[in-house]
């Protein structure tokens, strides 16, 4: 079983995450920070990976660190649920239209983590939420999990769809990177033998 439980707990978050790869999408989001949820309910969704977070953070200050927490933790479990990597496809990537907006994610599950991002937001909020936490949550995400991360939007003048875009690129990109191969179940994708 492909699949990861853990808590993180510090001064500022309390965190309770479950993930199982080979899931359907079903999720139980409940972070506190609305337009959050709505994101990882998509990232679930899209990603056929299900998903459990349950989140108190220090919201009486702002997002960001329930945000950046909630990222780590998801990244720490889906490193976990994947153990030795055995059998992945290792890569993926989607290019996700949403209505006038353009947007790609393109991801190795190789252990190094790096991030590279090029999205340009409109304005500083979605409602309440700071759309500088997309990029927080993806580096933290992709450092955590041990991914090599590139998002791109390509263009896309409606804050929320950019953000949405990306989250679905997201998951469409993870589904494919971390579907067992059936032509290689049993190996390492690597010429190194591991990963």
């Amino acid at each position: 079983m492909r699949t990861a439980s853990l808590e993180r707990k510090t001064n500022e978050t309390d965190i309770m995450i479950e993930v199982d790869l080979d899931g359907i999408g079903a999720h139980e989001i409940a972070t506190g920070v609305d337009f959050f949820d709505h994101m990882l309910d998509q990232l679930a969704k899209h990603s056929l990976i299900d998903l459990t977070v349950k989140a108190k953070g220090d919201l009486h200050i702002d997002d960001h660190h329930t945000v950046e927490d909630v990222g780590i933790a998801l990244g720490q479990a889906v490193k976990e649920a994947l153990a030795d990597k055995k059998g992945i496809t290792r890569y993926g990537s989607c290019d996700l239209p949403m209505d006038g907006t353009l947007s790609r994610v393109a991801l190795d599950v190789s252990g190094r983590a790096f991030l590279v991002w090029r999205v340009a937001f409109t304005s500083d909020k979605i409602g309440t939420f700071d759309t500088e936490l997309v990029r927080e949550f993806f580096q933290a995400f992709a450092i955590n999990a041990g991914i090599t991360l590139h998002a791109e939007c390509f263009y896309g003048d409606n804050n929320h769809h950019i953000a949405e875009s990306l989250f679905k690129a997201l998951a469409r990109a993870l589904r494919q990177a971390v579907e067992i191969d059936p032509r290689a179940k049993d190996a390492v994708p690597s010429t190194k033998g591991v990963l």
